[in-house]
């Protein structure tokens, strides 16, 4: 480790600083081409079959010289293209939001304070710490590092990590350069694959090496979804069925009347009442939108497709710390080891005053602290700063001004940390216990902490010593605390012959020191409030629990009561290094609590699961977390204190890393999967009628009942209605006590096309009725245009029929359970302002002349209302029986 100054003095840029540098230099980003702007929106709009189609239909009325007809298409076009582009901007907006969250995370100085920010808020001159597994937002040079080293391949091709040296006084500079080992520059977009660092940003956005070489992080395209694909395959194969059925319209249509230019029209309308244009638009509106919900519940989605697969989840395996506990340490409990000492061994820090801690526990604390980083980041390392500073404070054992010389990091081999001290000139221990050995490089301090079996392993402990340790450790872990070992290493003659006889560098295991074992430091992470309550609802929703720790099976068994997870056993990691494939996969059936596993075991864990048909999410927060988030269904990376590498391979992001938020996710998900059915359900069957109605009297050779000019006013309720609407309409009461969707049932299952198909084959079957009757009932207006004996009367009644049926369908769409009565109790503005308006804009339509004549409607009386009205709720009373009767 080289440094030039102690990281606690540093203050970095002031806010006032930073907002003057963006609004001078721009946001840490480079362009990204995939950013739609309103014009770029209007283009794919007026590009969309409707559109194309109104404008036919308004040329065609253009050459017939009806002016006012044309122009009324028209501005139903700048109506859709206005609604359309609220939509569009909408989900941009959701879109850019969770692009701001996506970028890498930084945590900077800002004002003397660490705050974690989204790197494309990074500045010129920031002052960034990066630790292991951090991906490091811009190019900068190195303050202060310790074993830091960077994956670099991003820029150099080499796949060989390189370490970083913060340049010491006096030092020259060398050329700032990617690859090569001791420089002290980084790079944006390159990785911290080990040690800790705080970097000076030098250069951001497209001014970094990354910008120069053009090879941008923009905006990942993610392959289409299935839901996409089935969607895009339903809607090529509608097209295809009606262009061949606009063609055959428009030859019966001039063949039977002689008039092929109106059969031209009746042809367009047919294709503007056939044509499923909105489905696409729905499901893209839905998972934007549903993307951008989770995000307000403090969930990232990453990957959109992961919103269909979250429905369908049957496991969830959750790391106990900071996810299922609040990851805030706190020593509560302390054990010396030492037998002839006339002290009590135990002492608990919530029984006694803190105060009158004993001597020869000061000790135990004291090397705590050392075996710990000098500037921690860990929570348990965290608490053994903070209960040292509170209970050390003015003692010989506290060094604040003492320099850590080398760290042993903790590994899957041995699981425990060691730290070696150069004791500060004029504060030499006091007393022989700070007293280390000597070396070359003059005195020295060495300190372990770790899991007591690994401290005991470094101390030689004995079988018998191990098996009496291992009691102590049961009886502390048994009321939930997380047990650390710690030890006091020495310069051996063994030791001594392993040191550099050049540069005096130290050994470089911790095995070539001797240990001797001081005592264990019981820490406690309180169990969130929230967490017992979400896993009684993931057991409603048939979710099991497995929760992941590394923590002693005792513990995890006491946390496991305190939040209501079920199952007793417990797999261990080293039970599970012995286990065959087959051995795990008949236990993990059975089994919710794994205990002592190291991240590496968890991929292990799912694949066992996935194997056993589960449909897995998984937690993870660190470098080795990613390969199982990846393997995971469902990849959940922690927010807070999870590492960039984490985040980039998971699917969704916790910001708050709440295991509530979890559970939250898993119940949006469902909501969000449940309502597209219902908006892709209704817009399917609003096709039906509105296609029936245009059809069934060109092949009956009645006169036509909708002209493009009603089929254009039923899109500024349908295009709404199917995608806003019933977007933000809540999720059933019962969403939570279902079981898991089927990974496998499609969108448009054979259920929801049969819901789909008879909802609009009843309403199209009212429709020809009330047509038939009025049209041969003989209340003639044979004067209108287009329109011979009886048509324009039957029309309008049509017309405000289909209207009501069509608002009827929205509001029986709402639930598939519960009855319209039922669903009135439930919020949600949004259907009833496209309900008002549609009343409203019927009203206007029909009642002032100017518009009914624009419509070719004849005046409707009271009782015509009432029979529109009638008929109308006619068409899906069979729904809501049907709700009614399997409600019951």
């Amino acid at each position: 480790m080289k440094s030039v100054l102690n990281p606690q003095e540093l203050t970095g840029l002031s806010e006032q600083e930073v907002i003057q540098r963006l609004q001078a230099e721009g946001y840490n980003e480079l362009p990204s081409s995939d950013r739609r702007n309103i014009l770029g929106i209007i283009l794919e709009i007026t590009s969309e079959p409707i559109f194309l189609l109104l404008l036919g239909c308004g040329g065609i009325y253009l050459f017939l010289g009806d002016v006012q007809e044309a122009l009324i298409l028209l501005g139903f076009v700048f109506f859709i293209v206005v609604i359309n582009l609220y939509q569009e901007q909408k989900t941009e907006k959701s879109l850019e939001a969770l692009r701001d969250l996506s970028s890498p995370r930084a945590l900077v100085i800002r004002d003397g304070v660490r705050k974690r920010i989204a790197g494309r808020e990074v500045v010129r001159s920031d002052l960034i710490v990066i630790a292991e597994g951090d991906r490091i937002p811009a190019d900068g040079v190195l303050l202060w590092s310790t074993h830091l080293t960077v994956d670099e391949s991003l820029l150099t091709g080499e796949s060989v990590p390189v370490r970083k040296t913060a340049l010491e006084d006096g030092e020259p500079v060398p050329i700032n350069r990617a690859g090569g080992d001791d420089l002290p520059y980084v790079y944006s977009g390159t990785l911290a694959v080990q040690g800790q660092a705080i970097v000076e940003v030098q250069a951001t956005g497209s001014k970094t090496e990354m910008g120069k070489i053009g090879k941008a992080l923009q905006t990942i395209k993610q392959e289409d979804s299935k839901l996409q694909k089935e969607t895009r395959r339903m809607v090529k194969q509608l097209t295809v069925i009606a262009i061949a059925i606009c063609v055959v319209a428009v030859v019966i249509y001039g063949i039977t009347r002689g008039d092929w230019l109106h059969g031209v029209l009746a042809g367009l309308a047919l294709g503007m009442a056939i044509l499923p244009n909105e489905i696409p638009v729905v499901l893209a509106i839905f998972l934007a939108l549903g993307a951008w919900r989770f995000s307000q519940q403090n969930v990232l989605t990453r990957r959109i497709p992961v919103v269909e697969t979250l429905g369908s989840a049957t496991v969830l395996c959750v790391d106990k710390t900071g996810t299922l506990t609040i990851n805030q340490m706190t020593v509560q409990q302390l054990f010396v080891y030492q037998k002839e000492s006339q002290c009590p061994a135990f002492y608990d820090l919530t029984l006694h005053e803190r105060e009158v801690l004993p001597e020869d526990f000061h000790r135990l604390i004291e090397y705590g602290i050392l075996a710990s980083r000098k500037d921690p980041f860990d929570p348990m390392e965290k608490a053994l700063k903070l209960v040292g500073v509170e209970l050390l404070t003015g003692t010989e054992h506290l060094h604040d001004d003492w320099d850590i010389l080398r760290e042993y990091p903790l590994s899957g081999e041995l699981r425990a940390m060691s730290c070696v001290w150069e004791p500060s000139q004029d504060g030499e221990s006091q007393g022989g216990e700070s007293q280390g050995g000597e070396s070359q490089g003059g005195e020295k301090e060495i300190a372990a902490k770790g899991a007591p079996e690994a401290i005991a392993d470094l101390c030689h402990f004995s079988s018998e010593a191990i098996a009496d340790l291992a009691t102590q450790v049961n009886i502390m872990a048994s009321v939930g605390l997380r047990v650390l070992g710690v030890a006091k290493g020495t310069l051996s003659a063994n030791s001594l012959r392993h040191i550099h006889p050049v540069d005096g560098s130290l050994p470089s295991d911790q095995h070539d020191f001797d240990f001797e074992f001081i005592g264990l430091v019981g820490l406690a992470d309180p169990v969130r409030s929230n967490v017992a309550p979400a896993i009684a609802e993931c057991y409603q929703a048939g979710i099991r629990v497995v929760m992941i720790t590394g923590d002693y099976p005792s513990t995890a068994q006491n946390i496991a009561k305190q939040i209501g997870l079920s199952g007793g056993e417990v797999i261990t990691g080293s039970e599970l290094e012995q286990m065959s494939a087959e051995q795990l996969q008949s236990r993990i059936r059975s089994t919710n609590i794994f205990a002592r596993v190291v991240p590496e075991q968890k991929l292990l864990i799912v694949n066992a699961l996935k194997q056993s048909g589960e449909i897995v999410a998984m937690t993870g927060d660190g470098v080795n977390d990613a390969p199982a988030l990846k393997a995971a269904h469902i990849g959940i990376a922690m927010g807070e204190r999870g590492t960039d590498v984490a985040r980039e391979s998971a699917d969704l992001v916790l910001l708050n890393d709440d295991f509530n938020s979890i559970v939250g996710s898993v119940k949006l998900g469902r909501r969000i999967f449940d309502n597209l059915k219902k908006g892709m359900a209704y817009t399917l069957a609003v096709h039906i009628p509105i296609a029936g109605i245009s059809l069934v009297p060109i092949f009956m050779q009645w006169p036509l009942v909708l002209l493009p000019i009603h089929i254009a006013f039923l899109h500024l309720i349908i295009d709404p209605a199917c995608t806003i609407a019933f977007e933000a309409e809540p999720a059933e009461a019962n969403i939570m006590q279902r079981s898991p969707r089927n990974p496998k049932e499609p969108l448009f299952d054979k259920r929801t096309l049969q819901i789909a198909f008879f909802q609009g084959l009843s309403v199209l079957v009212v429709l020809v009725m009330v047509y038939a009757i009025a049209y041969y009932q003989g209340n003639y207006a044979p004067n209108v245009k287009l329109c011979s004996a009886g048509a324009c009367d039957a029309r309008g009644l049509v017309f405000t029929t289909l209207i009501v049926s069509n608002l009827a369908m929205i509001l029986t769409n709402r639930s598939w359970t519960k009855t319209i009565i039922s669903t009135m109790r439930v919020p949600n503005p949004a259907i009833w302002w496209i309900i008002d308006g549609g009343v409203l804009f019927l009203g206007l339509i029909l009642y002032i002349p100017f518009l009914r004549q624009l419509f070719q409607f004849d005046y409707l009386h009271f009782e015509d209302l009432a029979i529109a009205l009638l008929s109308g709720i006619a068409s899906v009373i069979w729904f809501e029986l049907f709700k009614w009767k399997t409600a019951k």
